[in-house]
């Protein structure tokens, strides 16, 4: 079974020449959008993806409009409007350290620097400066933590856990 991770939607086509509108959701869209890339298109509810090579990229306002490979007619790529475009896990890009994919950090247990068990981190949220990890309690309760330095310690992609430092009152509700 492979894992597929999104990296944007086709909202719509661009001129008559078969160029699509892709709305990027990929931290690294200069790397994901590159002619000769293969990418695959998804419709809502299947699992059966259409394979692409990119012809060609430009950036237009906040799209990329991509060129697919033997589609360089508007009626040719129409119906791919509304897909999600995927890339398969063996294409994720090698990230510094101290970054993580969100799905490496979902699922993670979170305990404290004295060996208390917080609870285990079932969602990432990016209001700004730095993201906010959503941490469910057994009890039910959720506690978000900033991911910064002073709080999150050590992260172990492997075991699952990540060990943070509570600053006073961020445990307290």
């Amino acid at each position: 079974m492979i894992n597929w991770f999104n990296i944007g939607k086709i909202v719509n086509t661009h001129g008559i020449k078969g160029e699509i509108r892709v709305l990027s959701t990929t931290d690294f869209p200069d790397q994901r959008f590159v002619k000769g890339n293969k990418i695959f298109a998804f419709a809502e509810n299947s699992d059966q993806p259409l394979e692409f090579v990119i012809r060609s990229v430009r950036k237009h306002k906040n799209f990329y409009l991509l060129m697919l490979s033997d589609h360089d007619d508007i009626n040719l790529v129409e119906k791919y409007k509304g897909m999600v475009l995927k890339v398969p896990k063996e294409q994720l890009l090698e990230l510094p350290s101290d970054e993580f994919y969100y799905h490496e950090i979902i699922g993670c247990l979170v305990v404290t620097d004295t060996g208390e068990e917080i609870g285990t981190i079932t969602d990432i949220y990016s209001p700004g400066a730095n993201d906010i990890w959503a941490i469910k309690q057994a009890s039910g309760k959720e506690i978000l933590i900033p991911y910064i330095a002073d709080v999150v310690i050590d992260v172990q992609i492997a075991a699952k856990k990540v060990t943070i430092h509570p600053m006073e009152g961020l445990l307290d509700a």
